[in-house]
């Protein structure tokens, strides 16, 4: 009676996205003596690897992905001579640096941390035009995020104290402010503008 082959008595498949023939190819290539026939067999092997996977293509130096991809598959253990530096397991498998994470609470949910970077850095500005700008601009889209929380309207005043809570108190709203007129640019950039149009029609 022939004895069945179940791929559940076989070697595990290192890298599925291949299969089990290219795992098979990379095993015997692995085990041919002489490393100049290993080094001509091999390319035969990566061609088929391009050919199953042509979306590595998309891949900026697909070429470098799939010279790794044998290694991975040898366990590392093929000797070959590879036209990049060779990885090792440790290049591979390594963990990233893990990314920071701001653990200083929200002091309002509504408006997110964002929010509470930008006041920050229009805090540390010294008090000219383009600072109330900001203000105003900021101002502005605070009560939006309010009232897409809150659903109700909101007094000026309680967007302005919301600013002064925020910024820790830095940043105190002047009484004659309003949000409405958010939208003025400061004279400064104005008259930058003027200079700039009247700039080109000088050169002109």
């Amino acid at each position: 009676m022939e004895k069945k082959d179940y791929n559940t008595q076989r070697e595990k498949l290192i890298m599925p996205e291949y299969g089990r023939h290219i795992q098979d190819m990379v095993s015997y290539v692995s085990s041919i003596p002489e490393k100049e026939k290993r080094n001509e067999q091999i390319q035969a092997v990566l061609a088929v690897m391009g050919t199953l996977n042509p979306q590595l293509r998309d891949i900026v130096d697909f070429r470098h992905k799939l010279w790794d991809h044998v290694q991975v598959i040898s366990k590392f253990k093929v000797d070959i001579d590879s036209p990049y530096p060779l990885p090792t397991q440790d290049d591979l498998t390594s963990k990233p640096n893990p990314i920071p994470i701001n653990k200083e609470p929200i002091k309002a949910s509504c408006y997110g941390r964002n929010i509470q970077n930008m006041l920050d850095l229009i805090a540390s500005r010294e008090d000219d035009e383009v600072k109330m700008y900001m203000i105003k601009v900021i101002a502005s889209y605070m009560k939006q995020q309010y009232l897409i929380w809150n659903k109700d309207s909101v007094a000026e005043e309680t967007i302005f104290e919301d600013i002064k809570m925020l910024s820790g108190g830095r940043i105190t709203v002047p009484e004659d402010l309003h949000i409405g007129n958010a939208i003025a640019q400061p004279k400064g950039n104005h008259n930058n503008k003027k200079q700039k149009q009247s700039n080109k029609k000088r050169k002109k």
